[in-house]
């Protein structure tokens, strides 16, 4: 990975055992998506929910609609960078980014402990709404309900966010070719060392800031430049591994990374090894990963580069046809390494 840190490390992330139960920290390992197949699935199928992208395409009298929804549990609730309520917006509208689609519209719907302070509330509803300015949504509709004190752990977001597709391009890892190179967006780990260290207090030279921020002006750059996006996708839940994980299973490709084209900051790096995570499966709220073909990949790299929310965009790594999907990443000594899907959750209350 592109760091100043020549000891950077590239252990395996740590690895907990799931069982059988429902643990009490979200997705992005192999027990989310054994829910989401074995639970989900079997009972919402549809061709939008088998697709299992960030967000559905759904047509609505001859228009291409996107629509997604997310909670939002995170602890602290206010950390560098940003906090519970610019999450929200940002992760909404980054999922509906992720299919391609402009923005448009969002709901709010907040679920707040009892006892909980206005000022904290106003503060996170502020932070929603300037975040929903600067990435031209509106948030039109909402809902709240007040639970019990100590039943609620302060206040928990769940935002739904709609749409607009104006390109015939079908994004999904489905899409996804051989020969395609794979782009990612800018620096990986920081929003999930940001949550951590501010958790462990934890203090480095510089503060370590989450990268939570909009990508969607960053997307529309590529469409509105031609550019053949096959796929996109966030790095949010299990970070960069769990993400091209899924997308080489979903299209049965194999993909293989370079580590040393992996940008990580050093100050993530060093906050990664002091806790014995992996930068590879911590998640980013302003990253995302782009799948172009050859010909495109110049024209995509310089546009990301300009845009200012895309810092460090890299290019990262190549689709193969395989026999089987596979992660794999030469590493800056030269050796293989087999990137798996995280088996349990790695970083919890993060988002």
């Amino acid at each position: 990975m592109t760091s100043n840190d020549s000891t950077a490390s590239t252990r395996p992330a740590p690895q907990t055992g799931t069982g059988h139960i429902l643990m009490a920290h979200g997705g992005g390992g192999t027990l989310m998506h054994r829910l989401i197949e074995e639970v989900f699935l079997p009972k919402f199928a549809s061709s939008s929910a088998t697709d299992q992208h960030d967000a559905a395409v759904v047509q609505a009298n001859g228009r291409r609609l996107a629509f997604t929804t997310d909670s939002y549990v995170v602890q602290p609730l206010f950390f560098p960078g940003g906090d519970i309520g610019s999450l929200a917006v940002h992760g909404t509208v980054n999922d509906l980014a992720m299919s391609g689609a402009r923005p448009m519209f969002l709901s709010s719907g907040f679920v707040l402990e009892e006892g909980f302070a206005i000022e904290k509330l106003t503060r996170i509803v502020e932070s929603m709404a300037s975040a929903a300015r600067e990435t031209d949504v509106r948030i039109v509709t909402g809902d709240t309900k007040v639970v019990e004190r100590g039943k609620g752990d302060g206040v928990y977001i769940n935002t739904a966010g709609i749409g607009l597709v104006e390109h015939e391009l079908d994004i999904a890892p489905k899409s996804v070719r051989p020969g395609d190179v794979i782009i990612v967006s800018g620096d990986i780990g920081r929003h999930g060392m940001a949550i951590m260290a501010r958790r462990e207090g934890l203090e480095f030279e510089t503060i370590i800031k989450s990268d939570s921020s909009s990508v969607a002006a960053s997307v529309q750059k590529l469409l509105d430049a031609g550019v053949e996006v096959h796929c996109l996708r966030d790095l949010t839940r299990g970070g960069l591994a769990s993400a091209l994980n899924e997308i080489a299973s979903a299209a049965c490709m194999q993909i293989k990374l370079d580590e040393q084209a992996i940008p990580v900051r050093n100050d993530v790096q060093s906050a990664c090894e002091i806790l014995g995570f992996d930068p590879l499966y911590v998640a980013c709220e302003g990253r995302f990963v782009s799948f172009v073909p050859a010909t495109d990949v110049e024209q995509a790299l310089r546009i990301l580069s300009a845009v200012a929310g895309a810092p460090n965009a890299e290019i990262i790594g190549t689709v193969f046809d395989a026999a089987g999907p596979a992660v794999t990443m030469t590493t800056r000594i030269g050796s293989t390494r087999i990137v798996d899907m995280l088996s349990g959750e790695q970083l919890p209350r993060i988002c």
